[in-house]
Protein backbone atom coordinates (compact mmCIF):
# COMPACT_ATOMS: atom_id res chain seq x y z
CA UNK A 1 0.00 0.00 0.00
CA UNK A 2 2.94 2.32 0.66
CA UNK A 3 3.99 2.08 -2.99
CA UNK A 4 0.46 2.87 -4.14
CA UNK A 5 0.27 5.95 -1.92
CA UNK A 6 3.61 7.15 -3.24
CA UNK A 7 2.42 6.68 -6.79
CA UNK A 8 -0.79 8.56 -6.05
CA UNK A 9 1.13 11.40 -4.45
CA UNK A 10 3.40 11.71 -7.48
CA UNK A 11 0.45 11.64 -9.88
CA UNK A 12 -1.49 14.19 -7.85
CA UNK A 13 1.56 16.44 -7.60
CA UNK A 14 2.18 16.27 -11.32
CA UNK A 15 -1.46 16.92 -12.12
CA UNK A 16 -2.16 19.73 -9.65
CA UNK A 17 -0.45 22.59 -11.55
CA UNK A 18 -2.22 21.58 -14.75
CA UNK A 19 -5.58 21.49 -13.01
CA UNK A 20 -5.11 24.79 -11.21
CA UNK A 21 -3.61 26.74 -14.07
CA UNK A 22 -5.18 25.00 -17.03
CA UNK A 23 -6.10 27.05 -20.04
CA UNK A 24 -7.11 25.81 -23.47
CA UNK A 25 -4.15 24.62 -25.45
CA UNK A 26 -4.34 23.38 -28.95
CA UNK A 27 -2.04 21.38 -31.10
CA UNK A 28 -0.13 23.37 -33.70
CA UNK A 29 -2.40 24.21 -36.61
CA UNK A 30 -2.08 21.82 -39.50
CA UNK A 31 -2.87 22.62 -43.07
CA UNK A 32 -5.62 20.67 -44.77
CA UNK A 33 -4.01 17.79 -46.68
CA UNK A 34 -5.23 19.08 -50.03
CA UNK A 35 -4.46 22.76 -49.53
CA UNK A 36 -0.94 22.05 -48.30
CA UNK A 37 -0.06 20.12 -51.42
CA UNK A 38 -1.24 22.79 -53.84
CA UNK A 39 1.17 25.40 -55.08
CA UNK A 40 0.44 28.56 -57.06
CA UNK A 41 3.53 27.92 -59.19
CA UNK A 42 3.02 24.27 -60.03
CA UNK A 43 -0.79 24.09 -60.00
CA UNK A 44 -2.79 21.33 -58.38
CA UNK A 45 -1.16 18.03 -57.50
CA UNK A 46 -4.25 16.41 -58.99
CA UNK A 47 -3.84 17.93 -62.46
CA UNK A 48 -1.80 15.02 -63.74
CA UNK A 49 -4.10 12.30 -62.37
CA UNK A 50 -6.48 10.37 -64.55
CA UNK A 51 -9.96 9.31 -63.43
CA UNK A 52 -8.63 6.03 -62.00
CA UNK A 53 -6.04 7.75 -59.78
CA UNK A 54 -8.55 10.38 -58.68
CA UNK A 55 -11.05 7.69 -57.66
CA UNK A 56 -8.35 5.92 -55.65
CA UNK A 57 -7.59 9.22 -53.89
CA UNK A 58 -11.20 9.70 -52.77
CA UNK A 59 -11.62 6.01 -51.91
CA UNK A 60 -8.71 6.36 -49.48
CA UNK A 61 -10.53 9.24 -47.81
CA UNK A 62 -13.74 7.20 -47.74
CA UNK A 63 -11.90 4.32 -46.03
CA UNK A 64 -10.72 6.61 -43.23
CA UNK A 65 -12.83 5.82 -40.14
CA UNK A 66 -12.69 9.51 -39.18
CA UNK A 67 -14.46 10.61 -42.36
CA UNK A 68 -17.77 12.14 -41.35
CA UNK A 69 -21.24 12.16 -42.86
CA UNK A 70 -20.75 15.13 -45.21
CA UNK A 71 -17.41 13.87 -46.55
CA UNK A 72 -18.81 10.36 -47.04
CA UNK A 73 -21.94 11.62 -48.79
CA UNK A 74 -20.01 13.84 -51.18
CA UNK A 75 -17.53 11.10 -52.06
CA UNK A 76 -20.36 8.64 -52.78
CA UNK A 77 -21.99 11.22 -55.07
CA UNK A 78 -18.67 11.69 -56.89
CA UNK A 79 -18.18 7.94 -57.27
CA UNK A 80 -21.67 7.64 -58.75
CA UNK A 81 -21.73 10.66 -61.05
CA UNK A 82 -18.50 12.64 -60.86
CA UNK A 83 -16.23 13.36 -63.79
CA UNK A 84 -12.48 13.58 -63.41
CA UNK A 85 -12.78 17.37 -63.19
CA UNK A 86 -15.53 17.12 -60.55
CA UNK A 87 -13.33 14.90 -58.39
CA UNK A 88 -10.31 17.12 -58.94
CA UNK A 89 -12.24 20.23 -57.92
CA UNK A 90 -13.66 18.49 -54.84
CA UNK A 91 -10.23 17.33 -53.70
CA UNK A 92 -8.87 20.85 -54.06
CA UNK A 93 -11.71 22.85 -52.49
CA UNK A 94 -14.73 20.70 -51.57
CA UNK A 95 -12.93 18.30 -49.27
CA UNK A 96 -11.63 20.93 -46.81
CA UNK A 97 -15.12 22.48 -46.64
CA UNK A 98 -16.87 19.14 -46.09
CA UNK A 99 -14.29 18.12 -43.48
CA UNK A 100 -14.74 21.43 -41.66
CA UNK A 101 -18.50 20.88 -41.50
CA UNK A 102 -18.06 17.32 -40.17
CA UNK A 103 -15.58 18.57 -37.57
CA UNK A 104 -18.04 21.25 -36.46
CA UNK A 105 -20.73 18.60 -35.96
CA UNK A 106 -18.26 16.36 -34.09
CA UNK A 107 -17.45 19.16 -31.64
CA UNK A 108 -21.13 19.72 -30.87
CA UNK A 109 -21.65 15.99 -30.34
CA UNK A 110 -18.79 15.85 -27.84
CA UNK A 111 -20.12 18.99 -26.14
CA UNK A 112 -23.58 17.40 -25.82
CA UNK A 113 -22.14 14.25 -24.22
CA UNK A 114 -22.93 14.39 -20.48
CA UNK A 115 -19.62 12.62 -19.78
CA UNK A 116 -17.58 15.46 -21.30
CA UNK A 117 -15.56 17.06 -18.51
CA UNK A 118 -14.55 20.61 -17.72
CA UNK A 119 -11.35 20.75 -19.78
CA UNK A 120 -12.95 19.17 -22.86
CA UNK A 121 -15.95 21.53 -22.64
CA UNK A 122 -13.74 24.57 -22.12
CA UNK A 123 -11.54 23.79 -25.12
CA UNK A 124 -14.52 23.09 -27.39
CA UNK A 125 -16.12 26.42 -26.49
CA UNK A 126 -12.83 28.14 -27.28
CA UNK A 127 -12.60 26.35 -30.63
CA UNK A 128 -16.19 27.17 -31.55
CA UNK A 129 -15.71 30.82 -30.64
CA UNK A 130 -12.25 31.48 -32.07
CA UNK A 131 -10.81 28.33 -33.67
CA UNK A 132 -9.98 27.91 -37.33
CA UNK A 133 -10.91 24.82 -39.32
CA UNK A 134 -7.29 23.66 -39.04
CA UNK A 135 -7.27 24.10 -35.25
CA UNK A 136 -10.53 22.16 -34.90
CA UNK A 137 -9.12 19.31 -36.98
CA UNK A 138 -5.89 19.27 -34.96
CA UNK A 139 -7.83 19.24 -31.68
CA UNK A 140 -10.01 16.34 -32.76
CA UNK A 141 -6.91 14.39 -33.81
CA UNK A 142 -4.73 15.07 -30.75
CA UNK A 143 -6.07 17.72 -28.38
CA UNK A 144 -9.27 15.88 -27.53
CA UNK A 145 -7.39 12.85 -26.21
CA UNK A 146 -5.20 15.03 -23.99
CA UNK A 147 -8.10 17.10 -22.64
CA UNK A 148 -10.08 13.92 -21.96
CA UNK A 149 -7.07 12.47 -20.14
CA UNK A 150 -6.99 15.47 -17.82
CA UNK A 151 -10.75 15.29 -17.16
CA UNK A 152 -10.51 11.55 -16.53
CA UNK A 153 -7.67 12.09 -14.05
CA UNK A 154 -9.82 14.51 -12.09
CA UNK A 155 -12.75 12.07 -12.17
CA UNK A 156 -10.63 9.20 -10.79
CA UNK A 157 -9.24 11.37 -7.97
CA UNK A 158 -12.81 12.38 -7.08
CA UNK A 159 -13.78 8.72 -6.82
CA UNK A 160 -10.81 8.11 -4.52
CA UNK A 161 -11.79 11.09 -2.38
CA UNK A 162 -15.20 9.57 -1.63
CA UNK A 163 -15.08 8.41 2.02
CA UNK A 164 -17.57 5.63 1.28
CA UNK A 165 -15.49 4.02 -1.47
CA UNK A 166 -15.12 0.24 -1.25
CA UNK A 167 -11.72 -1.41 -0.93
CA UNK A 168 -12.19 -3.11 -4.31
CA UNK A 169 -13.07 0.14 -6.08
CA UNK A 170 -10.15 1.93 -4.39
CA UNK A 171 -7.76 -0.79 -5.58
CA UNK A 172 -9.09 -0.59 -9.15
CA UNK A 173 -8.79 3.21 -9.20
CA UNK A 174 -5.22 3.05 -7.84
CA UNK A 175 -4.30 0.44 -10.45
CA UNK A 176 -5.61 2.72 -13.22
CA UNK A 177 -3.64 5.66 -11.84
CA UNK A 178 -0.48 3.59 -11.54
CA UNK A 179 -0.75 2.71 -15.23
CA UNK A 180 -1.65 6.38 -15.90
CA UNK A 181 -2.41 6.34 -19.61
CA UNK A 182 -5.44 7.91 -21.30
CA UNK A 183 -6.64 4.44 -22.23
CA UNK A 184 -6.30 3.04 -18.70
CA UNK A 185 -8.24 5.86 -17.07
CA UNK A 186 -10.96 5.84 -19.73
CA UNK A 187 -11.35 2.06 -19.38
CA UNK A 188 -11.61 2.34 -15.61
CA UNK A 189 -14.28 5.05 -15.81
CA UNK A 190 -16.31 3.36 -18.54
CA UNK A 191 -15.92 -0.29 -17.56
CA UNK A 192 -13.57 -1.12 -14.69
CA UNK A 193 -15.34 0.68 -11.88
CA UNK A 194 -18.55 -1.19 -12.63
CA UNK A 195 -16.85 -4.59 -12.65
CA UNK A 196 -15.42 -4.49 -9.14
CA UNK A 197 -17.18 -6.17 -6.24
CA UNK A 198 -18.75 -3.72 -3.83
Amino acid sequence: MRLSRATLALAAGALAPALLLSTPSFAAPVSPPVAAAASSDTGSPYDGMDIHDLRIAILRILADPDSGKRVTQEINDLLDHGTAQDIRTWLETGYPLAQAEDDHVALFRILADPDSGKRVTQEIHELLDHGTAEERRAWLETGYRLAQFEDDSVAVFRILADPGISDALRAAAIAALEEYTPEALRHFLEVGRYEVDG
